[in-house]
């Protein structure tokens, strides 16, 4: 068997910044890119398998598919595929597919047991992207067009161009698939900036599209310095709030941490919440998952299930303990998306005789916590206690009589509570 030829500069140069360990899952289309992509990393010795999707989008693609099955096997190439069956998401298709796409390649990832995932974007793409995302209006990040890389994600070819690619794939005899898409400018942003806009640029000033690419390059060295100013933001809100929105806006986008990425008005309004001051405040994101605005800390999670179960009031006598009338666990509210989760209500020394019921939150109500003062309205008592704002009318409270006497995790009423020492009955809610 002939050797291969020699491997052009452009890829010479892209094989010595290749991630110098790690098993490679490549993401195949079938399309050059992809497929010069596959070949350019077999040729540079590295351990790969494919990955293809087959977004059944039109007519016809699980000819692609097969397609795909054909080259990985005269290649010798452990294939994964998937073909869509769910609906793609409302709105962009475009946006939809590239949704689909990265789910199943983390799947594939996975399951092929792959450290890295190889895409196959070129500089043109990369050019194409930086065009894109300025007629968006976006910032910095837009600017670059796209990392060269982004947790087991890389991208190896940014510094390549798609003629360079179609060479090195015609002197090994290789033959690509052509996506009908890729020329769809009626239909697609990217199809019209690649087959009129550039090339009516270029027309009008010669060497714009590189000039496009080193200045991607520029944006993109300082955004990785804006992503380490980022990454020290943590999830801590006191961080966030004295940082600059622009470092801000970044910090939201590596505690979403899913591809594909926020867009700038999700950004804005999770940064929106975040200088509310609103405890307790949440956003919904894409995938399922939501942005919580803690007391200190800033998350991203997967929202709990409501909780079914009730509570009710449990005691038993005490004849005189050291306890302090009220006992409580730290940081109790931090975090909770319900009244019961994350969360510690304590318990509470109560006199012997109290008729005890639950309830809930009323307009009006009032009590004299222990060691204030005087009377009080409870709505104060709860900001003073930095109980979010969606949780104080799920928190079930413990009356006397028709009078408020504990507010559990939060404050007990003078009148109610016993003295250290004295007797009376511990007090404190179960679920049930």
């Amino acid at each position: 068997m002939l050797a291969a030829p020699r491997l052009p500069a452009a890829l010479e140069a892209a094989a010595g910044r290749l991630p110098p360990t790690g098993s490679i899952l490549v993401a195949l289309s079938g399309g050059p890119d992809s497929t010069a992509l596959l070949l350019f990393l077999l040729e540079a010795g590295r351990d790969v398998a494919a990955a293809h999707y087959d977004h059944a989008f039109r007519p016809g693609s699980e000819a692609d598919a097969e397609h795909v099955a054909r080259l990985c096997r005269t290649l010798g190439v452990e294939l994964f595929s998937e073909r869509r069956v769910r609906p793609p998401a409302r709105g962009s298709l475009q946006a939809a597919a590239r949704e689909l796409r990265y789910e199943f390649l983390g799947r594939a990832r996975r399951e092929s047991g792959r450290d890295l995932v190889a895409l196959g974007h070129t500089a043109d793409d990369l050019v194409e992207g930086v065009i894109l995302h300025l007629l968006r209006g976006s910032g910095l990040a837009g600017a670059r067009g796209m990392p060269a890389s982004r947790g087991p994600y890389f991208r190896p070819l940014l510094a390549v161009w798609r003629a360079e690619l179609a060479a090195f794939l015609e002197r090994r005899g290789i033959e690509a698939l052509d996506d009908p898409a890729n020329r769809d400018s009626e239909r697609f942003a990217r199809a019209r900036v690649r087959h009129e806009l550039l090339p009516r640029l270029e027309q009008d000033a010669p060497g714009l599209k590189r000039r496009l690419w080193a200045a991607a390059l520029a944006a993109a060295r300082y955004q990785e310095e804006l992503e380490r100013q980022a990454g020290r933001l943590g999830g801590d809100r006191r961080a966030y709030l004295g940082a600059d929105r622009v470092v801000r806006l970044e910090g939201y986008r590596r505690l979403y941490g899913r591809q594909p990425a926020l867009n700038r008005r999700q950004l804005e309004a999770m940064d929106s919440l975040t200088l509310a001051s609103r405890t307790g405040s949440g956003l919904d994101l894409p995938g399922g998952l939501r942005f919580r605005v803690g007391r200190r800390l800033l998350e991203v999670v997967e929202p709990s299930p409501a909780e079914p179960l009730e509570p009710v009031i449990r005691s038993r006598p005490c004849a005189g303990c050291q306890e302090s009338p009220l006992f409580l666990a730290e940081d109790r509210w931090e975090g909770a998306e319900s009244a019961w989760q994350e969360m510690a209500f304590g318990a509470v020394h109560l006199r012997s005789g109290l008729d005890l019921a639950l309830g809930h939150r009323v307009p009006g109500l009032r009590m004299r916590p222990l060691g204030a003062p005087g009377s009080r309205k409870l709505q104060d008592i709860l900001t003073d206690a930095h109980v979010p704002r969606h949780l104080r009318d799920q928190l079930p409270l413990v009356f006397a009589g028709g009078r408020l006497v504990w507010v559990p995790g939060v404050a007990v009423e003078a009148d109610a509570a016993t003295r250290s020492g004295d007797p009376g009955h511990h007090v404190w809610l179960e679920l049930q």
